[in-house]
């Protein structure tokens, strides 16, 4: 902690909004409040987006699909692809499930829709931000098999399950409920480090690249089902 600095602003969540309407990002705002333990900075389109965050950094960026000159897909395959890059929360009105797979392709984290509850997308924003992912479960089976028809399962993957550990598998179960590696490790009575250590393996061993996709394996797969999803 830096002198000067309370534990409260310590523990202040970073989110980036982008999105072309200001009304919506007003009423992100309202939702997002610095009370609550959110610094929220907005802009309006997706080549914004650099500037916005060498600006303010960011813990999580909340991303709109459709805008005028670079939409959420395109910017966040191009966020995505720095080391250093915060992960992203697509947000949207739209029912498109091509769209949002296309964003879980070009590496977002999971998507919430716009009309859903505050409190959904409070927790959203701070489980993408833990490490985690979110797929809002009333299109999450749509999107699904809209990603699997246009990126399927890789063929290590579909043959990969008896290579986990039991405990490998307890984890892969978990990160398909959406939990993050804190509440895995209190689930499992396990250091956060260990789990850290698991899901590594699991990646590598299942031809994964991140935790969207070991959601999309772990359907998939039927290591979980839709109901289970803690989102």
């Amino acid at each position: 902690m830096n002198p000067g600095t309370s534990s409260a602003e310590e523990n202040t969540l970073g989110v980036l909004v982008v999105d072309d309407q200001e009304l919506v990002r007003g009423g992100l705002r309202r939702i997002l409040r610095r009370r609550d333990g959110f610094l929220v900075s907005e802009c309006a389109d997706g080549d914004e987006v650099p500037a916005a965050l060498a600006a303010q950094p960011a813990d999580v960026v909340l991303m709109d699909l459709r805008m005028k000159r670079v939409g959420g897909i395109d910017a966040t395959r191009i966020l995505r692809s720095r080391t250093d890059a915060p992960p992203v929360l697509v947000l949207t009105t739209f029912d498109d499930d091509q769209l949002l797979s296309g964003a879980l392709r070009a590496g977002a984290a999971g998507f919430i829709l716009k009309d859903s509850p505050a409190e959904d997308l409070i927790r959203a924003v701070r489980t993408v931000a833990g490490g985690g992912s979110w797929l809002d479960p009333s299109v999450t089976g749509r999107v699904l098999s809209a990603y699997r028809t246009v990126a399927p399962t890789p063929a290590k993957a579909r043959s990969g399950l008896e290579d986990l550990t039991a405990r490998e598998y307890e984890v892969l179960q978990r990160i398909g409920r959406g939990r993050v590696n804190t509440e895995i490790a209190a689930d499992l009575g396990i250091s956060e480090v260990t789990v850290k250590s698991h899901v590594g393996h699991i990646f590598g061993k299942l031809g994964l690249r991140d935790r969207a996709a070991a959601i999309v394996f772990a359907f998939d797969h039927g290591v979980v089902t839709p109901g289970e999803s803690s989102a």
